[in-house]
């Protein structure tokens, strides 16, 4: 029986101020599923996501959650089915860290977020910072409260977007764990990433988008071939195995002229 698809996109294009930014996609994540999009700077990567959360208005084509076009969802429908983590960080008020995760959850009882949010924070190896204002983090301690702000919220589908930019090499570890342990649990997250050999590892599917177009959608390193590498990257690689996952020797690919 095949896997139910909660995130889809299919024919999607759409443009900011005039360019386009997405042409003609076609995206589907499954429940149970982790897919890693990635490519190049402004190669369409975030427009996926938020045509998926509904906050960019497309062009032609669909975005659906659990089969039904965002567009005729209302934003307390879309919440429901969609977490949604975006890649900037910024917190306007100094709350303690669990009243921020607690956003995630806003439809349930106050005690019931709480708890929520704490178990989410928890999660993210961050349950001692509960009682801290976020303004007192470190930026690396802030995108773990955030993290577990879209974690709390318990929607079958989860969009994020460069979760690890930033973090240290152990935090970035801890985090695409979380992520993979989420789609084991049965929800469907769609991930933009840039580091390559992270997404190999852990992603079921990697997605490569090139000027807004999907030019591969395959198992990780089917995607990421060297022929791949070499066309949407400008990198001559090649994927060698390690101890804990395949690891990427990559150089710079030398242009004629």
């Amino acid at each position: 029986m095949a896997a139910v698809s909660v995130l889809t996109l299919t024919g999607v294009t759409a443009s900011l101020g005039g360019r386009i930014v997405l042409d003609d996609v076609d995206l589907s994540v499954a429940a149970g599923e982790l897919v890693a999009v990635v490519g190049p700077n402004g190669a369409g990567k975030s427009s996926a996501i938020r045509a998926l959360a509904g906050l960019l208005p497309l062009t032609v084509g669909h975005a659906r959650l659990d089969g039904d076009d965002v567009a005729a969802l209302s934003p307390p429908q879309r919440a429901r089915r969609v977490a949604y983590l975006p890649q900037e960080r910024r917190i306007a008020w100094n709350l303690p860290a669990i009243e921020v995760a607690a956003l995630g959850a806003p439809f349930l009882q106050a005690a019931d977020a709480h708890a929520r949010a704490q178990a989410a924070l928890n999660e993210v190896e961050a349950g001692h910072l509960a009682d801290r204002g976020v303004a007192e983090m470190s930026g690396g301690e802030r995108a773990r409260v955030l993290l577990a702000r879209a974690l709390a919220t318990g929607a079958r589908g989860l969009l994020v977007d460069e979760p690890i930019a930033g973090l240290d090499p152990d935090a970035q570890l801890m985090v695409l764990e979380r992520l993979q342990a989420r789609a084991r649990g049965g929800q469907a997250v769609l991930v933009s990433l840039h580091d390559l050999a992270l997404a190999v590892r852990f992603a079921d599917r990697v997605a490569v988008l090139d000027q807004g177009r999907v030019v591969a959608d395959a198992l990780p390193m089917e995607a990421l071939s060297p022929d791949i590498m070499a066309r949407v990257f400008g990198l001559t690689g090649r994927w060698i195995a390690g101890p804990e996952g395949p690891l990427l020797a990559a150089g710079r690919r030398q242009l004629a002229g």
